[in-house]
């Protein structure tokens, strides 16, 4: 059986660690998205632009990516706004007790060796594996 590299996952991991490095080397701040969010909330002074400029490089980049050939999915994996709005809350109130997301404990503090990130890391790819294989087998 011949192994295929998918290029697609691949570049995204490239872009995603060299975007997070150079904002940390750069800015000396992590990539985290909820962090991010929460300081556009509550912005310090000197902390809004970048912040702003980070969120809207991520919608852009939505929707620029079909124009560059990359698929992006055509429907939610959940039908109706109450299961939206549940699944953003619990996600909430998990980066909040985790002290971060999957994109600042994974991508960041992993990167930095970082024991409690690695610790989050493990439970969010258990979770998920717990997760997949009940919705799979249920």
């Amino acid at each position: 059986m011949m192994f295929v590299i998918p290029w697609d996952a691949l570049l995204g991991g490239v872009l995603l660690g060299l975007s997070a490095s150079l904002l940390l080397a750069v800015n000396g701040r992590v990539a985290g998205i909820s962090g991010v969010l929460s300081g556009l909330l509550k912005p310090k002074k000197g902390e809004f632009t970048w912040r702003l400029l980070f969120v809207v490089g991520m919608v852009v980049a939505s929707l620029v990516a079909p124009w560059l050939g990359f698929e992006l999915p055509q429907t939610l994996p959940v039908n109706g706004a109450v299961w939206l709005i549940l699944a953003g809350g619990l996600v909430g109130i998990g980066t909040k007790l985790a002290n971060g997301c999957t994109s600042g404990h994974g991508i960041c503090g992993m990167g930095r060796l970082s024991k409690r990130s690695i610790v989050a890391t493990c439970t969010f790819m258990v979770a998920a594996i717990i997760t997949v294989f009940i919705r799979l087998h249920a």
